[in-house]
């Protein structure tokens, strides 16, 4: 042992064991939801891309397959988009969706039918209940689920939605409050109940900045979930935007475009997300993946 290592603090060893392990997930969706929906008979309803873009399908099936097996069931808890149910089926997985207000319920449907053969629309199924109905939502599948995708919406902490006026999408017509931080150690609770023992709770969420200060829900959520007896895996950081050698390639749209200011201005940039963050919890009790 060397003289550096002999000098550590006793306490360094146990500071070593509690380091979080990380992991990067690429997962940019080469293929535009938004180009597809041109030509869809629902193109006056498609979904704005923050909601489409909730969960992309690459982070998506990166999390399907990391975290169930064949013919395992995943749970969608906020579905705004198609995206995660069309990946469990195209995986041979049961996707079950929580939809609480009809018309996402309708525009999905449509979009089912045009991404899903018969056979794999089967094995979907949308439940009219919000995130704080999880047990009435799951009724039949407690203790057999083996993902839970819960994208906690980009929402102020006090858990309301923030009108933008008038819009095409069914999901923005239609917001419902989302979990504030009181309401989240129910809800973490009903997951681990939910989860086959061994199975994954995965809460994603985005770092932004409200009223001046940056808000970072997920030491709460890792907190909270601890206390619900959910244990605390991984964090994965999901690139959502293609890498080109060493360069994150990021493209506006007009909404942000439209921020765009002068370079002397004293005012922060636009926001762009590049990246989600994704807190993986495990059920105790099961061997896993």
């Amino acid at each position: 042992m060397s003289k550096n290592q002999g000098s550590r603090p006793r306490g360094s060893r146990a500071a070593e064991r509690r380091l979080v392990p990380l992991s990067v997930w690429l997962c940019s969706d080469t293929t535009t939801e938004t180009a597809r929906a041109k030509d869809s008979p629902c193109a006056g309803e498609a979904m704005c891309g923050r909601h489409r873009q909730a969960v992309g399908r690459e982070l998506a099936r990166h999390l399907i397959d990391a975290c169930t097996r064949p013919g395992g069931v995943v749970a969608d808890v906020f579905t705004t988009g198609e995206t995660v149910l069309v990946a469990a089926a195209e995986m041979g997985r049961l996707g079950i969706g929580f939809v609480p207000r009809l018309p996402v319920a309708q525009h999905l449907v449509g979009r089912f039918r045009e991404e899903l053969t018969a056979e794999q629309r089967a094995a979907v199924r949308l439940r009219p209940h919000g995130p704080h109905e999880m047990r009435e939502a799951l009724s039949g599948f407690e203790g057999k689920v083996e993902l839970l995708i819960a994208a906690l919406p980009f929402y102020p902490e006090a858990g309301w939605a923030v009108g933008s006026g008038p819009t095409s999408c069914p999901s923005c017509r239609t917001e419902q409050p989302t979990l504030a931080m009181p309401q989240l150690g129910r809800f973490l609770e009903d997951a681990r109940c939910a989860l086959t023992p061994g199975g994954h709770l995965a809460v994603i969420t985005t770092a932004r900045h409200e009223r001046g200060r940056l808000i970072d829900l997920a030491p709460g959520i890792i907190r909270r979930a601890a206390a619900a007896g959910l244990a605390y895996v991984q964090h994965v950081i999901a690139v959502r935007v293609p890498v080109e050698g060493d360069t994150l390639v990021v493209q506006t749209g007009p909404a942000e475009l439209a921020q765009l200011r002068r370079a002397q201005s004293a005012e922060l940039p636009p926001v762009v997300s590049v990246h989600a963050d994704v807190c993986l919890f495990a059920r105790p009790g099961g061997g896993g993946r």
